[in-house]
């Protein structure tokens, strides 16, 4: 009990000492020891790491998971250690949707079974997002809050008894000019004031020799810290890499699937113009299902062009062509399309191979080649 007490003692003097010397520097009476400018540098760098780290790690986590609510109750889960619960993600709703729209409409029908064929493919995009978003949360995430909540603390940590040190050292360094001032008054004094005077000088000596070998071990300490912030860039470059890949990896899966949907979406045009023709002896509306135009160069999108058009595009003359199904014009330049009705289209010398001119009595615009079939 008398050594904790004796500690306690100890310890709240070294706190008083500081909170004196601390109030002293911001008031402008006492010196302060600044650290050489490596280290504030490092301290800089350190600083701005942690800063960007943050701002990155909290946007890629919106990125990755939108809604703010779902967030927060992944990281109680977390904090708990826990396993969140598996929900559908946006794709895959709307992917079962689809599908069961189409099941309910007759998965034998036109519009039925491009419902289904689009759910499954919406539920493909689903599972490649779940697995971006796995692959993320492992290789980019988990490292950048490792670095926040790890190495970063620790260099806090370590900066703060830097702090501490500095202010001891500066403490000492006041005591000891204290002591001298209290020495040069006692030389001229009495004896036995002189000889006190001298052992409270040299007790401030070794204070201040004790406190300046502290410092200077802990400075050391906190910079080696410091200095490896640059393996945390290194580390964080890497991770980097990989969720770039990661993107890459997930955005080339959701092409190939919406081409290849769009490759078997392309394939209904002659269910759909018997449907239309059989729902308009019925009086009934035709239904026609769009797809996307696809660049030539784009995989499957060679097939589109015929023999036909090719010549007509060398030719620069003009044809009849059947519309294949509707097509919504994105601008005044363009001309809007309508299922089964026939048009002239035309080439420009200079226009992209995908368009031709269309014209309909006195409307003309572009048209695309993928919406149309040659006639003889």
């Amino acid at each position: 009990m008398d050594f904790n007490v004796k500690r306690f003692a100890a310890d709240a003097g070294t706190f008083l000492s500081r909170a004196v010397q601390f109030t002293e520097e911001k008031l402008g009476q006492a010196e302060k020891t600044e650290l050489d400018a490596h280290l504030e540098n490092l301290l800089t760098r350190a600083e701005c790491t942690k800063h960007w780290t943050e701002r990155i790690l909290k946007q890629t986590e919106v990125l990755l998971q939108p809604n703010p609510n779902v967030r927060i109750e992944e990281f109680f889960y977390e904090k708990l250690d826990k396993k969140a619960p598996t929900r559908m993600n946006n794709h895959e709703l709307l992917g079962q949707a689809m599908i069961d729209s189409g099941n309910e409409f007759g998965p034998g029908t036109a519009y039925g079974n491009a419902l289904v064929k689009c759910g499954e493919t919406e539920k493909e995009i689903g599972g490649a997002e779940r697995e971006f978003i796995q692959s993320s949360a492992i290789n980019f995430l988990t490292p950048f809050r490792n670095f926040l909540e790890g190495d970063f603390k620790t260099i806090l940590k370590e900066r703060k008894l830097l702090q501490n040190k500095r202010l001891d050292l500066d403490a000492a360094k006041t005591k000891l000019k204290k002591a001298k001032m209290a020495e040069a008054r006692a030389a001229v004094s009495y004896i036995t004031l002189h000889l006190a005077s001298s052992a409270y000088f040299r007790s401030a000596e070794q204070d201040l020799k004790m406190t300046q070998s502290e410092f200077d071990r802990q400075a050391e300490i906190t910079r080696l810290l410091l200095e490896g912030v640059s393996s945390t860039h290194a580390h964080h470059l890497r991770c980097l890499n990989d969720f770039v890949e990661a993107q890459t990896t997930y955005y080339a899966q959701c092409y190939q699937y919406m081409v290849d949907l769009q490759k078997q979406l392309g394939s209904f045009p002659s269910t759909f113009s018997s449907n239309n023709n059989q729902a308009s002896m019925m009086g009934g509306a035709s239904v026609s299902v769009p797809t996307l135009p696809v660049s030539s160069s784009l995989p499957g999108a060679g097939g589109r062009s015929s023999s036909g058009f090719s010549e007509l595009l060398s030719s620069g003359g003009s044809r009849k062509a059947r519309v294949l199904y509707d097509y919504d014009a994105a601008g005044s330049s363009e001309l809007s399309l309508l299922a089964d009705e026939v048009i002239t289209v035309s080439s420009v010398p200079g226009m992209d191979s995908d368009w031709l001119i269309g014209e309909r009595g006195n409307q003309k615009g572009k048209v695309p080649i993928t919406y149309l079939e040659l006639l003889n």
